[in-house]
């Protein structure tokens, strides 16, 4: 439904060349509005734990001319460890997402939000906030929580998970976001007019939370947006400090295949349906530039689109080919082509067991 309560990349003071990750980024709105803002030597990161989401929100980011590293998106829950270097972040985003969290898990997103920031790195959080300990039969109401009131804590709960995680100073600011409007029917979502500058608002047309279903709910809790600093001693240089995504492309899905079943497309003689791309050391591969690969894209795509399976490879398919086979697989999903496949040669041109088909022509 696009459900937030509000606008964190508008407040964000986010800069060019800063790495940036939205916890939650559902079809990837806040995303790609922090993108336009870190440019090509920034990155902009989106989780989330719905893979409808995570397919859409790359769709959306392809359609802008967006491409991975630049803009990565992540399938992940936010409950668990977040796959990101320690002090690799600038800022962190989250619109109307933490409260969706059990407790425990909005305790242990919040320490991962400190570990993974720059020191100096900043929090921005939209969230809606109890104001009165909910009774059982709103915590336990789907409605209620799908409008992120029945698992919003109170506000001493988040200021204590806060400080627990590292946060000392955070500042809590009500935004006076009218949640009545969640049970009104036409263009409003969080308490927001979908003509708001808002990205995350939806243009509801039936009633998301039946009057009937959990009273006025403006009387049990109140949209926040929340500034939290990481403060540290430690005020070396940027360069120090590590990529948050070392392997980005392990992100995205591919298939991976044995040099068995490799061998076996190269030996069936009515087998025409594959391409093996790389440096032209296993017999009949093609040669492509990894080093130019993503901004051949086009071309490359215009070659081989309609081939079933392309087979990327590098000397041992850790990196090149896999980056190279995440770079076309995300082209064929923007494209909505199903017709071709990105695949990785498991082990490599290093883990290639049939001398008789390499092309003793070529040298590694």
């Amino acid at each position: 439904m696009g459900l937030g309560c509000g606008n964190p990349v508008a407040v964000a003071s986010i800069k060019e060349g800063e790495t940036v990750l939205d916890l939650g980024s559902g079809a990837g709105v806040d995303v790609l509005l922090a993108a336009q803002k870190v440019g090509p030597k920034g990155q902009a990161i989106g989780m989330d734990m719905s893979t409808d989401m995570i397919d859409r929100a790359r769709k959306n980011a392809f359609k802008q001319g967006y491409r991975p590293p630049q803009v990565v998106f992540i399938q992940t829950k936010l409950t668990q460890p977040l796959p990101l270097e320690t002090a690799s972040v600038d800022c962190i985003l989250s619109n109307c997402v933490i409260n969706l969290l059990p407790d425990a898990g909005k305790a242990a997103l919040l320490k991962e939000c400190y570990r993974i920031l720059k020191p100096g790195g900043r929090l921005v959080v939209d969230d809606i906030i109890a104001k009165k300990l909910l009774p059982d039969a709103i915590r336990s109401d789907l409605s209620a929580y799908i409008g992120c009131i029945s698992g919003a804590l109170q506000l001493e709960q988040y200021k204590a998970l806060m400080k627990l995680a590292g946060f000392i100073d955070a500042l809590f600011v009500e935004t006076s976001g009218d949640l009545e409007a969640y049970k009104s029917a036409g263009p409003t979502c969080g308490g927001i007019p979908s003509s708001s500058p808002s990205p995350r608002c939806c243009a509801a047309t039936t009633s998301i939370l039946p009057q009937t279903t959990i009273g006025n709910l403006n009387e049990l809790a109140a949209s926040y947006q929340i500034y939290a600093r990481k403060v540290s001693s430690d005020n070396g240089a940027a360069e120090k400090y590590p990529l948050a995504l070392v392997r980005w492309w392990d992100a995205y899905p591919k298939d991976h295949l044995t040099s068995d079943e490799v061998a076996s497309l190269l030996r069936d003689p009515d087998r025409s349906d594959y391409a093996i791309i790389d440096g032209g050391h296993i017999l009949r591969s093609i040669q492509w530039r990894a080093d130019t690969f993503a901004g051949s894209l086009d071309k490359f795509y215009d070659e081989y689109g309609k081939t079933k399976q392309v087979i990327f490879y590098c000397g041992s398919s850790k990196g090149r080919g896999s980056r190279c086979a995440a770079w076309y697989q995300d082209y064929l999903n923007g494209k909505g082509n199903t017709e071709s496949k990105a695949c990785v040669l498991e082990g490599g041109y290093y883990g290639w067991r049939y001398p008789d088909l390499v092309d003793g022509a070529s040298s590694l």
